[in-house]
């Protein structure tokens, strides 16, 4: 296995071996970086698949900049300089009351498919304005003081009616993407 596989396995903090672990691999590449690199692409990277067909550089620029890097070529000099939240496990964060205003509106995405756009309230509050295929539904209140793309988004206080405040947990498998929607 090459040196760029094993620096994803050990960012990540897990083997990647199977059909399995590739698709998560595949995953977390999109809902980070918003591109897509095929199956077989990553298992020839891995060493799984022998075809003697070398991955382009197109590839190897993602790969690389899902590690932080600015492409393969910063990745392949050995340049220490990555880029500012540059770290898979803990790629884009918000901090929310430092990083978002009162109205503001994040779009939820999670597998399988489901979606949920909620708006900022002020302090840790939020409140569900739209959902599909989610157990959240508008209206619904909850807080949370932190969102971290790729890892699951607890919340606390959630509010569903008249039933008592609760916990939940969205993307508990794969976790979270998320996007500022502009009005």
């Amino acid at each position: 296995m090459n040196n760029i596989a094993t620096e994803i396995e050990v960012a990540l903090g897990r083997n990647i071996k199977t059909t399995k672990d590739f698709e998560f691999l595949r995953q977390l590449i999109y809902n980070r970086l918003h591109e897509v690199i095929g199956h077989n692409t990553l298992k020839r990277i891995w060493g799984i698949v022998d075809d003697n067909v070398k991955p382009r550089t197109s590839t190897l620029d993602i790969l690389a900049k899902f590690l932080g890097y600015k492409d393969w070529n910063s990745y392949s000099s050995g340049s220490a300089e990555k880029l500012i939240n540059s770290s898979p496990v803990l790629s884009r964060t918000i901090d929310v009351t430092d990083a978002l205003d009162k109205g503001d509106i994040l779009r939820l995405i999670w597998l399988p498919d489901r979606i949920c756009d909620i708006q900022y309230s002020g302090g840790i509050d939020f409140t569900v304005i739209y959902s599909e295929n989610t157990r959240l539904m508008p209206g619904d209140t909850f807080r949370c003081s932190s969102i971290i793309e790729g890892e699951p988004l607890y919340i606390s206080n959630l509010i569903q009616g008249s039933l008592p405040p609760t916990a939940y947990v969205c993307g508990k498998m794969t976790g979270i993407r998320y996007e500022l929607k502009l009005e």
